[in-house]
């Protein structure tokens, strides 16, 4: 009985219940999409860090989890005194830069000797190795992007490069110049952004750390194994505050979607309620109703917004391949149950007005 009347309210007014599913989807869109973006970033550029085949990544004190966004640098010098320590079998370092003017491209300028016995080398698709200060490497996903390949020049950091190879994806930044080019440009010379470290033996990674941390008391020596999960929002404050802001923001809109839905419906079915108040309804059958009707909504929202977020981010991937949008299972349910609480939380002062309505008065309204 519930059922049928909860439907044929809803196949009633079409054009309201089609606005409503489509406001509670959208709901769900911001917060897979948008966080799924968020998150899928940060994930990615963790698994690419940990991509270069280190154990050890050594940056300077007060150093910033994001390796583009940390201007901090330390000397050179330090990596020879971190070849002596023992089990120490490599040691890479690179000078990062950020081109800006395209988004957020994190550019290592890297010694190519030692960043190819820490990574194994690059895995070449076109072209070869930079030879002079004016060229680049770039990575496959990077050249797809862009459009570009070897030959092609591209704009960084207000300098004009040649592409003089495309290489596998995966090893740590997209673009590689060479270590002598980056410290020219950012005008630091003798000075690095961090240190690869690759051991003998990769079960003695804490050993190793605590040798490190006792030679240099002051500087982050993360394990490259945990970068990845540090990199997660869970870890990161900053991310962490912004997901909580758009999860606010779309629990806003459902509510207040859900809120305006719910009570035009009241006001529109005033009559049918007194109606079914005279035949005996309860005021916690009518309060159920409302509430049914709003749980049909949200879950139909929650349907439609789960399968345009998964076409959305296939989407995003196809037009603008070095974005990553991260949709997980834990932040399925998570949306699904914000969908939910917004559909509770907007249609319960619909539901008391509802139940509270005097039959009389509603039989007489017209």
């Amino acid at each position: 009985m519930n059922r049928q009347i909860i439907f044929a309210g809803l196949k009633a007014r079409p054009v309201r219940t089609t606005v409503s599913v489509l406001a509670v989807a959208l709901e769900v869109i911001l917060i897979l999409v948008i966080i799924g973006l968020a998150n899928g970033i940060s994930s990615e550029t963790g698994k690419r860090t940990e991509g270069v085949g280190a154990d050890i990544l050594l940056q300077p004190p007060n150093s910033s989890l994001l390796l583009a966004l940390s201007a901090s640098t330390m000397p050179l010098s330090i990596g020879d005194k971190l070849r002596e320590i023992d089990g120490v079998k490599a040691v890479a370092p690179v000078q990062t830069l950020v081109n800006s003017s395209a988004g957020l491209e994190v550019i290592y300028g890297i010694d190519p000797g030692s960043f190819t016995a820490m990574s194994d080398g690059f895995i070449w698709h076109k072209g070869g190795l930079f030879k002079t200060s004016d060229e680049v490497v770039v990575d496959d996903i990077y050249a797809r992007a862009k459009n570009v390949s070897v030959g092609d020049k591209v704009e960084l950091v207000g300098h004009t490069f040649t592409i003089s190879g495309v290489v596998e994806h995966g090893k740590g930044a997209r673009l590689f110049v060479s270590l002598k080019t980056a410290e020219d440009m950012t005008g630091q010379q003798g000075k690095v952004s961090l240190f690869f470290i690759k051991l003998n033996d990769s079960d003695q990674v804490q050993t190793a750390i605590d040798r490190i941390k006792q030679l240099l008391p002051t500087y982050s020596v993360i394990p490259l194994k945990e970068y990845a999960k540090l990199m997660m929002s869970n870890n990161m404050p900053a991310l962490n505050a912004f997901i909580s802001s758009v999860v606010f923001v779309a629990l806003c809109v459902g509510v207040l979607v859900i809120f305006l839905s719910m009570y035009t419906t009241i006001t529109e079915r005033t009559r049918e309620i007194g109606i079914l108040r005279s035949l005996g309804a309860s005021k916690a059958f009518i309060i159920s109703l409302i509430f049914q009707e709003s749980a049909a909504i949200c879950v139909a929202g929650v349907v439609v917004g789960i399968g345009a977020s998964f076409l959305i981010s296939r989407g995003v991937t196809m037009v603008f391949p070095t974005l990553i949008v991260l949709i997980t299972p834990n932040w399925i349910a998570k949306a699904s149950a914000f969908a939910v609480l917004s559909g509770i939380i907007g249609s319960f002062y619909p539901s008391l007005k509802a139940a509270g309505q005097d039959p009389v008065e509603a039989l007489a309204y017209e």
